[in-house]
């Protein structure tokens, strides 16, 4: 059976249509009966210290960030317009931002990265900006406008809390309501207004970028072993430049550098180790009395993310290698997220 994207268009047609290339909207994507948050589930949310979150303000021109945990007394401060409520990976949270984020599994589980969810009073957004990501921006109750502009070389708004675009031409509007959906390509200009009090449900993809990998790779080489040898120069003479480099100590440090080598298999290692470590902010609690599996389901907490390259599998940020006749059960068990006991 050929996946389908929410509101019925073709995983295979989407793809090659849209992934990256230009925007899509989906009206009545998904019902407007759906099990949203209510404002009072998001508000507890958002004052837990393992929960990501963030609040956005805006007076005339200024743009005011806070970030959470929020205490109760300030979210009762909030004035009636202009400010959004944002709190991140609420699908580690709460099954029902867990089943939206399963409705992308037409994607690879590697790119998906979590659910964000906000809340806007009237008026409320955060601005022109953009993403460097593709992100799927679902409607819950209330309405929004979406303004967009395709992507460029934008400019900054100098001093902000924010990464705002200060010459923002939007070129496309949007009136979203409950259950639309929107997908935007990444660097796409676009700022959303809540035209009443309003939820977005934003799926965002992970998208790291080459410098943040290369960094990353280095800390793992680092804990594998680099290469050690120190520097000797016997026959060291004295100098009449004491501020030149030496050669003989350029020459050293090139010999070293030469000796760090990686195979294909330490880099597919090290990428899924990478790809499935939790947020710092993720907080695993173990349960007490687990009971035996025999007749029953075998689920993974949302907050566990398991991935696999043939018969290795990679957890939470580490690896295993699993016996061929265990391998299969954990590849269902990893697509699927759940499996029979």
């Amino acid at each position: 059976m050929e996946e389908r994207l929410p509101g019925g268009l073709s995983a295979r047609d989407f793809l090659r249509r849209h992934w990256q290339k230009k925007p899509l909207l989906v009206r009545g994507a998904l019902p407007h009966g759906r099990a949203w948050l209510s404002r009072r589930e998001l508000f507890a949310l958002a004052r837990r210290p393992d929960v990501e979150s963030r609040l956005v303000e805006r007076r005339g021109a200024h743009w005011r960030l806070e970030r959470g945990p929020f205490d109760a007394a300030r979210l009762a401060r909030l004035p009636r317009r202009g400010w959004t409520l944002l709190v991140s990976g609420v699908n580690l949270h709460d099954a029902r931002a867990e089943n939206l984020l399963r409705l992308f599994d037409f994607l690879p589980r590697a790119r998906l990265d979590d659910v964000m969810v906000s809340y806007a009073a009237p008026g409320g957004g955060v601005g022109p900006h953009r993403d460097s990501y593709d992100v799927f921006l679902i409607q819950g109750p209330g309405r929004r406008l979406w303004r967009l502009e395709r992507a460029r070389r934008f400019a900054r708004v100098a001093g902000a809390p924010l990464d705002l675009i200060a010459d923002f031409r939007p070129d496309t509007e949007y009136l979203v309501e409950p259950g639309d959906l929107l997908y935007l390509p990444p660097g796409w200009g676009h700022d959303g207004r809540a035209l009443e009090p309003c939820f977005t449900y934003s799926v965002g993809l992970r998208a790291p970028r080459g410098a943040e990998l290369a960094t990353a790779f280095l800390d793992y080489l680092h804990e594998r072993g680099f290469p050690d040898a120190g520097y000797r120069d016997p026959g060291l003479a004295p100098v009449r430049s004491p501020a030149r480099l030496p050669e003989e100590m350029i020459a050293f440090g090139m010999k070293t550098l030469r000796r760090i080598r990686w195979s294909p298999r330490e880099a597919r290692i090290f990428l899924g180790r990478y790809l499935s470590a939790p947020k710092p902010e993720v907080v695993f609690r173990p349960r007490r009395n687990v009971p035996a599996l025999a007749g029953r389901e075998a689920r993974l907490d949302a907050k566990t993310r398991l991935l696999y390259s043939g018969r290795r599998f990679f957890v939470n940020g580490e690896d295993f290698l699993a016996p061929p006749r265990a391998a299969a059960a954990l590849r269902a068990l990893a697509d699927r997220g759940r499996l029979d006991g």
